[in-house]
């Protein structure tokens, strides 16, 4: 039986047709995956957010998907929780200081100037929420990070993307389904298969 008290899963991104195949709507796209995966679609609106209500690895969960622009992530990422009261609830998002492909999840840290999890950290008044965080850095310094976020990957990434955004629902899921301590160390590695040093700082645009 799924546990009385949903679990919540917020996807970050932007909404809109424009934004979504760029890098900062991975969180988006996560979620939506595991909407499929459950066999729902996100079509519900409530807490200013896209949702949907279903069963993942026996838990209860809301997933979910803002709809208030991320730089306004938190307000409602707040409502979420005042309406869903979940027994735990986690946060998934790009990451613009990890290498393109690269998997992490923390379970506590600053926004590192990622501006939907600095307005949810506002918003909450914590930092202590679960991340999982997908590394879409380019192998090139940046002149415009902002620019890089919002423009859709090129098509020759296209593949990698699809396999960072199944390896993230993955992970979700066994978090969901075993703690986040044994997911860490099951998924907290680089794409070659080396374990991730934890000094890698928070940082996006």
């Amino acid at each position: 039986m799924p546990d009385a008290a949903p679990s919540l899963v917020v996807g970050l991104g932007n909404p809109g047709r424009e934004y979504e195949a760029t890098p900062h709507n991975l969180g988006f796209r996560v979620v939506d995956r595991l909407a499929e995966q459950a066999g729902v679609r996100m079509t519900r609106p409530e807490a200013r957010s896209l949702t949907a209500h279903t069963t993942l690895e026996g838990r209860a969960v809301v997933l979910a998907k803002p709809l208030t622009y991320m730089n306004l992530s938190g307000q409602a990422v707040r409502e979420l929780l005042d309406k869903a009261e979940p027994a735990f609830w986690m946060v998934v998002s790009d990451e613009l200081n990890l290498p393109l492909g690269t998997l992490r999840i923390r379970e506590r840290g600053s926004a590192g100037g990622h501006h939907g999890l600095e307005s949810i950290i506002e918003w909450v008044g914590s930092q202590d929420f679960l991340r999982v965080r997908m590394g879409v850095g380019p192998e090139h310094p940046l002149e415009d990070a902002a620019d890089y976020l919002l423009r859709p990957f090129p098509r020759a990434r296209e593949e990698q993307v699809e396999e960072l955004v199944e390896r993230a629902a993955e992970a979700v899921r066994a978090i969901l389904r075993d703690g986040p301590a044994k997911a860490m160390t099951a998924f907290n590695r680089r794409p070659g298969g080396g374990p991730e040093s934890d000094n890698v700082p928070d940082s996006s645009a």
